[in-house]
């Protein structure tokens, strides 16, 4: 199979990335698109970050009636931070079975030269690039490896849900009911 990874804090999963991902899955030859929920990413502050398995778990419940997504827990057990590259190493060795390509937004493009061996990610994988708001312009739009993928453009984000949460704000719709509900529940980001 040839498989679309989707890397996140997913902190929460809200229906942008749930978005991208279907249009990945369905608008493109992919065959499965999988979530691949990083514990800590090297770029980002760790501070409002859900624990791993809480943010695992909001993915598995947000996508569970869609045979073609898919979660994983394969850097939970990978050294910290976790790069890209190590995880599509590991994946590949495990699931030599299938190929994976990179689904990253617009705007990572810009950065990516500072990503670990982005060389090889490029030569040996390659990324399927949806469109992000403001995206600046980037030399890898043209690489023969980078994928431009029609999908909607979409400027939700995680950290204003957060902030919603925190202000006592509805974040209904933005969040599948599933995952509004766990929110709730467990009284995260409060």
């Amino acid at each position: 199979m040839k498989i679309g990874l989707f890397f996140g804090s997913f902190n929460p999963i809200h229906v942008g990335h749930l978005i991208i991902a279907n249009t990945m899955a369905t608008g493109s030859d992919l065959d499965q698109v999988w979530f691949v929920v990083s514990p800590q990413n090297p770029l980002k502050k760790t501070k409002s970050l859900l624990h791993e398995f809480d943010r695992l778990d909001m993915v598995e419940r947000a996508i569970a009636d869609n045979s073609r997504l898919k979660a994983t827990n394969i850097e939970f057990s990978m050294p910290k931070p976790s790069y890209t590259i190590d995880t599509l190493v590991r994946l590949s060795e495990k699931y030599p079975q299938h190929t994976f390509r990179l689904i990253m937004g617009e705007d990572n493009l810009a950065q990516f030269a500072n990503w670990k061996n982005y060389e090889k990610i490029l030569e040996y994988y390659g990324l399927d690039v949806y469109p992000r708001p403001k995206a600046p312009e980037s030399p890898f739009r043209t690489h023969p490896n980078v994928r431009l993928v029609e999908a909607p453009l979409l400027d939700i984000s995680a950290t204003f849900i957060r902030d919603c949460i925190r202000a006592n704000r509805s974040i209904r719709y933005m969040v599948p009911d599933v995952v509004e509900e766990m929110i709730e529940r467990k009284k995260f980001y409060v």
